[in-house]
């Protein structure tokens, strides 16, 4: 790169562009964000009043000046906006998933592959305080052999918000919503499983999509399941794991999105999540061995790890912070759950189940 600021184009300006990546990409050195494409240009001024805002894509994509396009619009979008970018010759950034389909995933690589340009997804929840303090216990193998994940993700929304999401469109639903989050942290720890069992249903009054799930990942003598719902009004755990010498459990969410939510904009020790996990170790030997509760320290979220990344990509060749080749995973899982569900039955993965070696520890 010829210069070491690079200039950011945002396309969308509701939930994901104004709260999650606009002020992301304003914190990350390296990143400015120049222009906005946005139907309401007064709400994109009053936040950021020195950005120039575009009516349509198109007219982003010709602008010489920008050099990398982020995507944060309905998901039956990415595909065809990401492939316009990528033909106009820009790096690009999609909010997760990648796309809709697996065909239109795998377009978009090789797309990328031949322009020879950046293609990233926002996978943020890499970044999650109780998702890298459960990394680290995994590493530090504090549990033993782990044979038992429960991961959830769980909203009381008793009432369907009229948005997109919620309505009969591709890639609409809670599969889609939350699946690729807790899919992207599974494969992250374990790594792609050998079969994935998808039971999804519409609960609330008025549902037209899937509003709840209960996805089953199987690896090499471990179960991970992943579970999300919008009818669940008791506190559930965030994470529940358990090893051969101990278990793991996480209650409430890391706070990053809601203090996002709130306008507040991110800086260095920001991520310090108020509610931490609790280790339960068996301690002792023989007759003398009890199980100790203890509260666990956690590792501090920090959701401008991601853009920090994508600029050191593009301005210093670093690998980047989300491959291509991982969304392409997450996007092989959200369909192979679609096709369990479809079917009735697991469906296996052409490869998987072998567990990373910290996670073999003979105990």
């Amino acid at each position: 790169m010829k210069t070491q600021t690079l200039n950011v184009g945002l396309i969308g300006f509701g939930l994901a562009g104004r709260t999650f990546h606009a002020p992301l990409i304003q914190a990350a050195p390296g990143l400015e964000l120049t222009a906005v494409v946005s139907s309401d240009p007064a709400k994109v001024q009053a936040a950021y009043p020195e950005v120039t805002v575009h009516a349509k894509a198109a007219s982003l994509f010709t602008d010489r000046d920008i050099d990398l396009v982020v995507i944060a619009t309905p998901n039956e979008t990415h595909f065809p906006l990401a492939k316009a970018a990528l033909g106009k010759g820009k790096h690009v950034v999609i909010d997760k998933p990648l796309a809709v389909s697996l065909a239109e995933a795998r377009q978009l690589k090789a797309l990328a592959d031949g322009a020879e340009r950046l293609l990233s997804v926002f996978h943020n929840r890499r970044w999650d305080g109780d998702f890298l303090t459960l990394k680290s216990l995994l590493d530090e193998e504090r549990l033993g052999r782990v044979v038992e994940v429960e991961s959830r993700f769980d909203r009381f929304r008793p009432v369907v918000p009229d948005r997109w999401r919620e309505q009969h469109r591709p890639g609409s639903g809670l599969w889609f919503d939350l699946g690729p989050h807790l899919l992207d942290q599974a494969r992250a720890l374990f790594g792609m499983p050998r079969a994935i069992l998808l039971e999804l249903a519409s609960l609330r009054d008025g549902a037209e999509i899937d509003d709840d799930f209960l996805a089953v990942l199987e690896y090499d003598r471990l179960r991970v399941t992943l579970r999300a719902g919008c009818l669940v009004a008791e506190p559930t755990p965030r994470f529940r794991v358990h090893g051969t010498q101990g278990s793991f459990v996480k209650y409430g969410l890391d706070p990053q999105e809601a203090w996002l939510r709130e306008g507040e904009s991110p800086q260095p020790a920001w991520g310090i999540d108020p509610s931490p996990g609790r280790l339960t170790l068996e301690e002792g030997q023989g007759e003398d061995a009890a199980l100790v509760e203890r509260e666990v320290e956690g590792v501090p979220g920090d959701y401008r790890a991601y853009y920090d990344g994508i600029a050191r990509t593009l301005l210093r060749g670093t690998p980047p912070p989300v491959t291509t080749e991982e969304a392409l995973e997450v996007m092989t899982l959200l369909a192979a759950g679609l096709d369990s569900y479809r079917q009735g039955r697991w469906v296996k993965l052409k490869e998987g189940g072998s567990l990373p070696r910290r996670l073999h520890a003979k105990h």
